[in-house]
């Protein structure tokens, strides 16, 4: 070694051969070594580090000493090792590796190697070839979260995390921001192995656990060992050892990385602190600038929406150019060229209405001076009849001398605007309104528990004669009636007491008349719930109670009469529930007028009757708001009554019925003497048909009679067959049966008929009235021309009053054939009888040849008591009586003259089927 060579230049292996030289044994470690490269003796304070041989009868090699990949470089003898630089790597006690550099330089018979440890110099340069390493890592972490899209920025930060995860052997790598506004922590990205526990989700908030860290270096938890005094912290690490990074920027603590479990001194010893804040720091810085930029850019977004929402935007004067700058927002709201970024002052203010130009002008000059502007201002519009539109301008002025800015903004204001002046002229209108009205409106302050008038409208003088001065003292209560005194205290009681009140009293004018007057009033109260005051209003009701007062008894005189009138008043509801009777009606129904209300007419009603009675109710409309009938009604322990009925439809708006008012009135008697009057003609019809009767009776029993003296005869003779004599009895049984029918059919059509109508065949009336007739008419000489019906009806009504209408028809017609037979012996006269229908009618003729009615007596053929027969005989009423019985059935009774005689029609409409089951 020559003079010029240092011991750290042998080392390092930049000497070129070292020449014999003993090295004190204080440094490194020396190995005395034979020729075959066995050790013969150690010296040095590093022998102690070396891991101890088996005892054996020669000395070790100097490779048993030495790791496995470090053994190849003392192959052979020591001789072969001059001149060469070793690096060996012995096996230090615990396992560990001991990095030793030296060379070999002959001594006496054998060899010394001198080493030095280089483990310091090793660390530094992998140390330095991981920070290299992550400065690279770094840097392509940054460019990748910096050049990618924001939508894909969570995506790419999770990648970079994976990317370290994996790198670094961590199980759960978190990256925490700080929230800016709400100042808490919050997961921004997370990763973690399949293995791993799941400690965090993106988006998880952390609250405030991580502020009471210092964050200037990275922090090691152990929640065994250390931390106790960050219990919140521990639990958010799931109670796992974990690492945490900080980083800060111009912002301060802005971010932690943190990983867990996670013992970064076992699993990266190579990486240090400042290498993990490098990582962290390429993480989160690009990220928040990202952040940062992009809530800054939603923040123009946002002030440009608001400004073309509000229509505003900032303005900036220059002086001395005379010039304004304008908000793009604004240059649009104005309407004007939007590719000019100045304009002059004089055009701005030419946008301005003429009223406020000046005064801008002027205060623009102001502001110059530095005093600051506030105006409201109206643009400039084409068409004077359009709505203005409102400005506020707002400026300051910014700096002084040669730095000096004047800066604003203008807003739109004109629904405020707009609304102010509507508002104003609402309460001008409202002020006219209450001098002009016709209620006072007054205040009464609230003092020591009593209320003190304050206000009264200026319609008080006309209305009452009184000013504000006429009530103080407590002179109110003088001028009140004697007689609504108390109630005008009750009033004051219940409106401290309640809030609001509503009564009514009377009060004297200046005149001595009173005033009824309505007091409506409302308590006010202040943010402590006392009462301050309480507004009211007075209104003139004089004329309306005394036209009350008039209602009123109109009303007692009309309630008098309706309960005092003998017809029957009532209103019920569609559904017949009466809501109101009178005692008439009452009276007739034996209950009480109070027990009216709420009961069912149809309940004094049958069947058919109570049916028809609602179908009828039913055809009520606005244009036929009126209908009447007679109905028949079941009264408690009586027989059966007829009223005369007319109701009255009460229709809403929209024409349904809402209410029917009715008046009745008893028809029972007049019923009952048309009932008699009918049966009466029944029984005079009897009378005259009694000889024709009695011939059709007696007929029989002529047959019967010879029949009798024929088997007597035979019995005498003593020539008696069997046979002669069943024949005999069968004819004398079949007479017997014939007279009995007739007789049968004379107690049925004597009979009073039906109370209710019945659904039934007219044919069954023509065979009745061929039953009483037919054999009488051919006796007489009268020919009978009788059709089939050929067709099945029914019709409603009373089969015995069709019955006796037939009788009467064909017995006038018999008595004017036998009259003109009397004047022609040789005339032969015949009755028909034929019937035809349509969809809705069926007409019964009777016709004969008898000549016909004198036309002048036609009109008049239906007329009570008028006959065209000799006095006594006929009693004028058969065809009248006839007439009714048809109408009643819903029918008609006509008569004409044919070519040879008179023709009567009976027209009845017809029952449909569904309407008889029912």
């Amino acid at each position: 070694m020559s003079s010029g060579d240092t011991l750290f230049d042998r080392i390092l292996g930049r000497q070129a051969a070292p020449a014999p030289l003993v090295v004190p044994q204080a440094i490194g470690l020396q190995l005395q070594l034979d020729a075959q490269g066995r050790v013969l003796h150690m010296a040095g304070p590093l022998r102690h580090a070396l891991g101890q041989q088996a005892p054996s009868e020669q000395p070790p090699l100097l490779s048993e000493f030495l790791l496995p990949h470090s053994r190849t470089s003392v192959e052979g003898r020591p001789a072969d090792w001059t001149g060469q630089t070793l690096d060996l790597d012995f096996e230090r006690l615990g396992g560990q590796a001991l990095h030793l550099r030296g060379w070999v330089q002959p001594l006496a018979e054998g060899w010394i190697l001198q080493l030095l440890d280089i483990g310091d110099l090793l660390e530094e340069r992998e140390q330095a070839r991981i920070r290299e390493h992550c400065q690279q890592l770094a840097a392509h972490i940054g460019e990748q979260l910096r050049l990618c899209s924001m939508a894909r920025l969570p995506e790419v930060l999770n990648e970079q995390l994976q990317s370290l995860a994996q790198r670094w052997r961590v199980p759960c790598i978190a990256l925490a921001l700080l929230d800016e506004q709400d100042q808490r922590w919050q997961i921004h990205g997370y990763y973690a192995a399949h293995d791993a526990p799941e400690l965090w989700h993106v988006g998880q908030v952390l609250g405030t656990s991580l502020d009471s860290l210092s964050g200037n270096a990275p922090l090691h938890l152990n929640p065994i060992h250390g931390l106790s005094e960050h219990p919140r912290l521990i639990s958010a690490f799931g109670h796992h050892e974990g690492f945490l990074v900080p980083y800060r920027d111009d912002h301060g603590l802005a971010a932690w990385l943190l990983c867990a479990p996670y013992p970064v001194q076992h699993l990266a010893p190579q990486l240090s602190d400042r290498d993990w804040l490098m990582l962290a720091a390429a993480l989160a810085g690009p990220l928040l600038g990202r952040l940062r930029e992009q809530r800054h850019h939603q923040h123009l977004e946002r002030l440009e929406a608001l400004q073309d929402l509000l229509g505003t935007g900032w303005w900036e004067l220059y002086p001395h150019s005379a010039e304004v700058q304008l908000a793009p927002q604004l240059t649009a709201s104005l309407q004007l060229d939007t590719d000019t970024t100045r304009l002059p002052l004089e055009d701005w203010l030419q946008q301005v209405h003429p009223a406020d130009r000046q005064e801008l002008g002027s205060r623009l000059r102001d502001l110059e001076q530095g005093k600051p502007l506030l105006l409201c201002v109206r643009l400039l519009r084409p068409d004077p009849s359009l709505p203005a539109i409102w400005y506020r301008v707002q400026g300051q002025a910014l700096g002084v001398g040669e730095n000096q800015r004047l800066v604003g903004f203008m807003l739109d204001i004109s629904d405020i605007k707009n609304q102010e002046q509507q508002a104003a002229a609402a309460c001008a209108r409202l002020n006219n309104l209450i001098a002009s009205s016709p209620a006072v409106i007054y205040v009464q302050r609230y003092v020591e528990g009593a209320l003190q008038p304050s206000f009264f409208s200026d319609s008080l003088q006309p209305l009452l004669g009184w000013t504000l001065a006429d009530c103080q003292n407590d002179s109110l209560p003088e001028r009140l009636h004697p007689d609504d005194r108390e109630l005008y205290f009750q009033r004051t009681r219940q409106l401290l007491r309640e809030g609001a009140v509503r009564s009514r009293y009377r009060l004297r004018d200046s005149q001595g008349h009173y005033h009824w007057l309505l007091d409506e009033a409302k308590l006010l109260r202040d943010d402590l719930g006392l009462p301050t005051e309480a507004v009211g209003l007075w209104l003139d009701v004089t004329e309306a109670t005394q036209s009350a007062e008039l209602v009123r008894q109109s009303e007692e005189r009309y309630r008098i009469l309706v309960e005092d009138s003998p017809a029957m008043i009532c209103r019920y509801q569609p559904d017949l529930t009466l809501t109101f009777g009178n005692r008439p009606l009452a009276a007739y129904l034996e209950c009480a007028p109070a027990e009216l209300p709420g009961s069912n007419l149809g309940q004094w009603l049958s069947d058919e009757q109570r049916e028809a009675f609602v179908q009828r109710i039913g055809r009520l409309s606005p244009d036929v708001p009126v209908s009447t009938a007679e109905i028949s009604l079941q009264l408690p322990g009586r027989e059966h009554a007829w009223w005369v009925w007319s109701d009255r439809g009460v229709f809403d708006a929209l024409g349904r019925l809402l209410e029917v008012q009715a008046v009745g009135r008893d028809n029972t008697e007049v019923r009952r003497s048309q009932l008699q009057l009918m049966q009466s003609a029944k029984m005079a019809t009897l009378g005259e048909m009694a000889t024709g009767l009695a011939h059709e009776i007696n007929q029989p029993l002529n047959v019967m009679s010879m029949a009798i003296v024929n088997v007597l005869k035979r019995l005498g003779n003593g020539d008696v067959q069997v046979d002669y004599l069943q024949d005999k009895l069968k004819r004398i049984d079949a007479q017997v049966q014939r007279a009995a029918r007739v007789v049968d059919h004379m107690r049925v059509f004597g009979r009073r008929s039906e109370i209710e109508q019945q659904p039934f065949n007219p044919a069954q009336a023509v065979d009745g009235t061929l039953s009483l007739l037919a054999e009488a008419m051919r006796g007489k000489g009268v020919e009978l021309r009788i059709s089939d019906f050929g067709f099945e009806v029914q019709v409603q009504g009373y089969a015995d009053q069709l019955e006796q209408v037939l009788i009467n028809l064909m017995v006038n017609a018999r008595d004017a054939l036998l009259g003109k037979r009397e004047k022609q012996p040789d005339f032969q006269p015949w009755i028909a009888l034929h019937a035809e229908r349509d969809t809705h009618k069926v007409r019964l003729w009777v016709e004969d040849n008898g000549g016909g009615i004198d036309p002048r007596l036609l009109e008049r053929i239906f007329e009570p008591f008028f006959t065209t027969k000799p006095v006594g005989v006929g009693t004028g009423l058969g065809l009248s009586v006839s007439y009714g019985i048809v109408e009643n059935m819903g029918g008609y009774l006509s008569v004409e003259n044919g070519t040879e005689g008179a023709r009567f029609c009976i027209e009845l409409p017809i029952i449909q089927a569904d309407q008889i089951t029912r």
